[in-house]
């Protein structure tokens, strides 16, 4: 296993802990949360951009040479002999919701760690981004049987509430074997929650693996992209895009061996076609509704990830 920048050498692979995601507290200065270069996985690049911070009016002033003259105040201008140029403050204390997946679903892994674990340090990552910024930080962590809901806060200590809830989730402990419920359900009732507690105007990072999204749950988010920034973190393994090398191969998961033959072309090629099918279809769904889309694998390291695709801050 390839060792992670920024991620301990101790650290568990399969779980996650409140001291280790704060540690991450100090490499999320690193990454901004206004740029976003999305890597479309079926047609290429392509760049699109946060609106950020809305912009509040704050006054008029007497305009400038080099003034952009789009911002000219032209209601004060009318009114005296004068050009004037409208100025503007930057809108303080964002909501941002970071939304963690914990499904079964999410606890599987062949290379690096979970798919849970990387999606928990990435929305680490983003807590300590969105607080550093002095943004409120709220957060949504559903599973198969749980879900909790933490309301926008500021301060260290809405950070610190969110890794909590994360860390010590009970869905951590539940067997990996995806049995204990129709995995679409949960999802769908996590994007109906979303979209009931998103207020217009908040940045919105969903991490998961997108397993099980239906038109119910495409129809929520598509709701709450009308009118908030969204950006979908796609998790998957290896393993899932493609099957290994031609031969005979034992999986072990929750004790249960499991014997797989990958020789069969046809099989192999209906399996990558399988995930490149889900993945086109997604791309294209947050592209109708302008989701910014990122990927991030089980072997990425998250803080090398989110700073390309949302660019590093000059500290």
């Amino acid at each position: 296993m390839r060792q992670l920048d920024h991620i301990s050498e101790n650290a568990s692979p399969v779980s996650v802990s409140q001291s280790g995601l704060i540690r991450l507290s100090g490499p999320a200065r690193a990454i901004a949360l206004d740029v976003l270069r999305v890597r479309s996985l079926q047609t290429g690049a392509y760049v699109s951009h946060f609106r950020g911070r809305g912009m509040e009016f704050d006054e008029s002033r007497p305009y400038q040479p080099g003034d952009d003259p789009r911002s000219i105040d032209w209601r004060v201008t009318a009114r005296s002999t004068t050009a004037y140029t409208k100025l503007f403050r930057e809108e303080r204390e964002r909501p941002v919701l970071v939304m963690v997946d914990l499904r079964s679903n999410m606890h599987f892994a062949t290379r690096g760690c979970f798919k849970s674990v990387n999606a928990s340090r990435a929305a680490a990552l983003l807590s300590w981004a969105a607080h550093h910024r002095g943004d409120r930080l709220g957060g949504l962590i559903f599973g198969d049987t749980v879900h909790r809901e933490l309301k926008p806060r500021l301060g260290r200590q809405a950070a610190l509430r969110f890794l909590h809830e994360l860390a010590e989730h009970p869905d951590w402990a539940l067997p990996a074997h995806g049995t204990t419920t129709d995995g679409e359900a949960p999802f769908t009732l996590a994007m109906a929650s979303l979209r009931r507690v998103a207020r217009p105007g908040s940045l919105v990072v969903i991490l998961s693996d997108f397993l099980g999204i239906n038109r119910a749950a495409q129809s929520y988010l598509s709701s709450v992209a009308r009118h908030n920034e969204v950006l979908a973190v796609v998790l998957s393994d290896p393993l899932e895009r493609e099957l290994p090398p031609p031969g005979r191969y034992r999986l072990i998961r929750d004790g249960d061996e499991l014997a797989i033959d990958t020789h069969a072309q046809a099989a192999r090629r209906d399996y990558r076609d399988a995930f490149e099918t889900r993945t086109h279809d997604l791309v294209r769904f947050c592209q109708r509704y302008g989701i910014h889309l990122m990927t991030l694998s089980t072997d990425d390291d998250p803080v090398s990830a989110l700073q390309t695709a949302l660019g590093r801050r000059t500290l």
